[in-house]
């Protein structure tokens, strides 16, 4: 997004026409001269580990930041509102705090301002700051988001030992204990659920498929495995919310989960707190992370503060608040935030509900990248038209 605009300048006292490149103004971007309304949206259910620093901010920025308003909506609904927005020249979101799923539907449809890039000066250096998984899930923003939050996810599979007395370690296995228990085993919709995207990108690792970074040509076995599955599958809520309700009313058995919302739900009384969980054969961790993206359309004097609230959003003192109640476990994207700086709330739900194991599993199994944006949009559109349209939602 880089462009040039002419302007008379003069040089010398010499007058005459020079081009001034955009990323020379995106580098003097002034702060308003009075208070803006920030309007955030929130696809990720990411409010629960950032608000309190967002809050913080305003309240510290009174000059700045007058109001903000929160509002949260499905990642699947978004990018079509954002583009007629911007197509009517009317954006009136500006911030959206994300996951890979909206992020890369907007990379995809070209609707964020590529602020790690363009105002690369107005932000901290990144790199030195960013432990290195989140450094990693930054380079899969395109530049168009900065990663806040980070965690190693999934997928950890989670279930009711009550009702799972022979608890699977296969593939295999699981196919056949969701046959023999039909409606018992659920996942959300991949394009709306942090657990059942990280499921359907961490199966091809499990099941040795051809090449799991290219879901159209080398996930032969993972499609026709989530096709199989699906026979046994009553249906596909819209959200992980959904799902964790019946796995804690006892409607279901069985779920693909993450760290953090194995932890979170049960600290919540979600989900039994006797619930365990088991790591499949072949398992390797797929990483996860939530972004704050800015739509293309936002005033210049809320962009200024945006940048301002995002470098204040990557202090270790915000970043050891995104601990919360262990939802995006562990949570810091950047370096030397160690739980001990959390508040001692969250402190005292890790070391309840959250499991000696997982230490093990992190540092025992290999860690990898998402698929990029448009590989990822790819496999949420063959997903929803054949897998998810089998069933009705």
């Amino acid at each position: 997004m880089t462009f040039k605009i002419t302007r008379r300048a003069v040089v010398g006292g010499i007058a005459g026409s020079a081009m001034l490149d955009f990323r020379a103004l995106a580098q003097t971007l002034p702060m308003p001269t009075s208070p803006v309304t920030l309007n955030f949206v929130d696809v990720a259910g990411n409010l629960a580990l950032t608000q309190k620093a967002i809050e913080a901010y305003r309240d510290k920025n009174p000059k700045l930041v007058s109001k903000i308003n929160f509002t949260k909506a499905p990642a699947p609904e978004l990018p079509g509102k954002i583009k007629a927005q911007q197509d009517a020249n009317r954006v009136d979101i500006d911030g959206v705090l994300t996951g890979i799923d909206a992020l890369s539907a907007g990379v995809d449809q070209k609707l964020w301002i590529p602020i790690a890039s363009e105002y690369a000066a107005k932000l901290p250096k990144l790199d030195d700051i960013y432990l290195p998984g989140a450094k990693q899930m930054q380079g899969l923003a395109a530049n168009q988001g900065v990663c806040i939050v980070f965690c190693p996810a999934g997928p950890v599979m989670e279930y009711m030992p009550a009702k799972v007395k022979q608890v699977p370690t296969t593939a295999e296995e699981l196919l056949a204990w969701a046959k023999a228990n039909p409606n018992r085993f659920m996942y959300a919709r991949p394009a709306n659920s942090g657990p059942g995207r990280i499921f359907m990108m961490g199966l091809p690792y499990i099941l040795g498929d051809k090449d799991p970074k290219d879901p159209k040509d080398g996930w032969d076995k993972t499609w026709a495995y989530l096709k199989e599955i699906g026979q046994y599958i009553e249906y596909y809520p819209a959200g992980t919310g959904l799902v964790l309700k019946e796995l804690g009313e006892g409607s279901r058995d069985m779920t693909p989960s993450q760290m953090g919302w194995d932890i979170n739900p049960r600290a919540l009384g979600i989900v039994p707190k006797e619930a365990k969980v088991f790591f499949l054969k072949g398992f390797h961790w797929v990483l996860d992370a939530h972004y704050l993206c800015i739509p293309k359309g936002v005033s210049n004097d809320k962009l200024a503060v945006l940048l301002d609230l995002l470098n204040y959003l990557l202090t270790k003192e915000a970043q050891a608040t995104t601990y919360d109640d262990g939802y995006f476990y562990p949570g810091p994207a950047v370096k030397d935030v160690p739980l001990s700086m959390a508040p001692a709330a969250s402190q005292k739900v890790i070391e309840e509900f959250g499991r000696p194991e997982y230490a093990a599993a992190v540092a025992n199994n290999k860690q990898e990248l998402p698929l990029l944006p448009d590989k990822l949009v790819y496999a949420f559109n063959r997903w929803d038209e054949q897998i998810g349209a089998q069933k009705k939602t």
